[in-house]
């Protein structure tokens, strides 16, 4: 059935905002703002697969449900349709051009510069190994495997394959890799060369959203996505445990061995860089740029400045900072607080920690009690991050213009 005129930009508006993988909550909250401000009543219904759309027209109803595959995240697309949600309300633009300007920023999606999101993956690598302590060996060796990851994701866009298995092979790969650059370069520090290596991947992000969602009431989506979330930092995990069988059933290999020896000052190099690897790969705009990478490196140093007082508070005051800033950023950028919120909330999130909560017992099965305060660190921040979340009245806002 086709979809009637009036209500095209609305379902058009949810479509987009779904691909470019913004929370359901906000989706819902947009569109019911959208609607509301074009005199039309409607009720709306986000999930990770689906999107449904009832319509009401005095006695009657119109509805409209759309499958619609999970997104990723795109900040510099939710810019800019935000931007072209506020026009449709203030009356800056009509409905003929409304679908030109929606397919002018899909376009701009599929502008993608290989050689800096080579760079960038490389640099996350690298940047995240200094981060949790390493050597110049491990370090240069997790620059190379970083921008070897982003060949493998180059590869899944050309076999569905591929992008079915891409988790476990690239851990898979990246580990056997590591385990053989160990044998040849016996100061490789083994386990974090793996995990900053793929560190990019790790759900860190994909579990607080989802979590995000279960606090917002949202909660079919939420569960979905947290349970897919797990699935991933598993399929993950799997493709270590994988390498690391095989390598250890042809050889010796020493998944204790660490030698950190990486001057302390180059933390300070590293925190920024980090950040800055995030706006390729989100493809924020150049106008967000400088003030997305400042939002990141607020947070890191807010939890660092904090850390006395336990994983918690730092990272609840961390997450009321960054919701702060991120409104101020907003306000002087005339961006949606979000594209800010969200570079801010991956420099808290704790993906990395999760997966050596998993991994320490492999890494080093001498310490089981590390195993356990790591598990019990990823509880904290994730709490401290939601907690600041819910305090900063996130959850409460439902305007457009202040998402």
């Amino acid at each position: 059935m086709k979809v009637p005129e009036k209500y095209q930009f609305i379902v058009a508006l949810g479509k987009a905002l779904h691909v470019y993988g913004i929370p359901s909550y906000k989706i819902q909250a947009y569109l019911t703002d959208v609607a509301k401000n074009q005199g039309i009543t409607g009720s709306f219904m986000d999930s990770p697969t689906w999107i449904n759309y009832v319509f009401y027209e005095g006695e009657h109803s119109y509805s409209y449900v759309e499958c619609v595959l999970p997104g990723s995240l795109n900040l510099g697309a939710f810019s800019r349709i935000a931007e072209l949600t506020n026009k449709v309300i203030d009356s800056k633009i009509d409905n003929k051009t409304i679908n030109k300007e929606l397919n002018s920023i899909h376009a701009k999606t599929k502008n993608i510069n290989h050689l800096h999101l080579t760079l960038a993956y490389a640099f996350s690598a690298g940047s995240f190994s200094i981060l949790i302590g390493t050597n110049l060996v491990s370090f240069a060796f997790s620059l190379l495997l970083g921008a070897f990851v982003y060949l493998l994701v180059y590869l899944t866009t050309k076999s569905k394959y591929l992008e079915n298995i891409f988790e476990s092979l690239s851990a898979l790969i990246v580990t056997i890799i590591s385990c053989l650059l160990a044998l040849v370069f016996p100061n490789l520090n083994l386990g974090l060369t793996i995990l900053a290596s793929i560190i990019i991947f790790i759900p860190g992000l994909a579990i607080t959203t989802a979590l995000e969602e279960i606090t917002s009431k949202s909660l079919v989506s939420g569960g979905a996505k947290l349970f897919d979330a797990i699935l991933l930092l598993f399929k993950q995990f799997f493709g270590v445990l994988l390498g690391l069988a095989i390598m250890t059933s042809l050889t010796d290999i020493d998944l204790t061995h660490h030698v950190s020896e990486m001057p302390k000052w180059t933390i300070f190099f590293a925190i920024p860089i980090l950040s800055i690897t995030i706006l390729p790969i989100f493809q924020v705009r150049k106008k967000d740029m400088f003030f997305g990478v400042l939002t990141g490196v607020i947070a890191f140093l807010m939890t660092v400045l904090f850390s006395g007082y336990g994983v918690l508070v730092s990272t609840f005051i961390g997450t009321l900072v960054v919701v702060g800033v991120s409104r101020l950023f907003g306000i002087i950028s005339k961006t949606p607080k979000t594209v800010f919120l969200i570079q801010g909330i991956v420099m808290l999130v704790p993906g990395s920690k999760s997966f050596m909560g998993l991994s320490s017992s492999f890494f080093n099965p001498t310490t089981p009690t590390y195993s356990e305060n790591l598990f019990i660190q990823v509880a904290y921040i994730l709490m401290g991050i939601i907690g600041g979340l819910l305090f900063a009245g996130t959850f409460r806002e439902k305007s457009i213009k202040t998402q």
